[in-house]
């Protein structure tokens, strides 16, 4: 068994609902998502944060195509917060994750038509246990000492909680492990708070 090698691809998998056969309503996919992708980046050297904005670190190839889209809207723009980038492009985002995953042989992606009129996406986890062990590394990165735990888990619960992903980490959890994932935002960069004001601001807004 073998994980997808991306954060964007580990968070798709954390938030599907394997018995629904989708995402849960309410589910800040696109901003999680799209905070993946910057984490990602962030830990690979390829980002840095100036400011409070995030700017182009790195010169070195990007293999994965959405890291690498991403990382060109960065370069071709000034510099700007990094909220802007979890708000930027977020549904083309998690289509092209989701298509990396589907090729990959991660999922299975099936069009359908709800009610026989309206077109929906059905996706299946074709291996239930990759999921599984992107659970148990949420779990260890909660439960193991902090200089063991690897910086992508770290940044996988940092999204999830700062996501609020009650699926992977209930409310009374996050509560209970406020000091620790804490602990793990600093160890992931300046991501989840980006991401939490993308969700507050978006909540906000359908809100007035």
């Amino acid at each position: 068994m073998t994980l997808p090698g991306s954060l964007p691809q580990r968070i798709f998998l954390l938030a599907h609902d394997p018995d629904k056969g989708r995402f849960r309503v309410g589910t800040e996919i696109g901003a999680m998502t799209r905070a993946a992708v910057l984490a990602d980046l962030y830990l690979k050297g390829l980002l840095t944060d100036e400011n409070g904005r995030a700017t182009v670190a790195g010169r070195h190839p990007v293999a994965d195509p959405v890291l690498a889209a991403v990382l060109e809207e960065i370069k071709a723009a000034k510099p700007r917060k990094w909220q802007h980038w979890v708000d930027r492009r977020q549904s083309p985002t998690v289509k092209a994750v989701r298509q990396q995953l589907n090729d990959g042989g991660w999922v299975r992606v099936e069009p359908y038509k709800a009610l026989g009129i309206f077109p929906l996406t059905r996706v299946t986890i074709r291996d239930p246990r990759v999921r599984k062990e992107l659970l148990s590394r949420v779990r260890g990165a909660l439960r193991d000492p902090a200089g063991k735990v690897d910086h992508t888990d770290a940044a996988m619960v940092a999204i999830v909680a700062a996501g609020g992903l009650g699926i992977v980490l209930d409310r009374k959890t996050r509560r209970a492990e406020k000091q620790r994932i804490q602990h793990l935002n600093d160890l992931s960069g300046p991501i989840a708070q980006a991401l939490r004001k993308s969700i507050e601001a978006s909540a906000a807004a359908a809100a007035g």
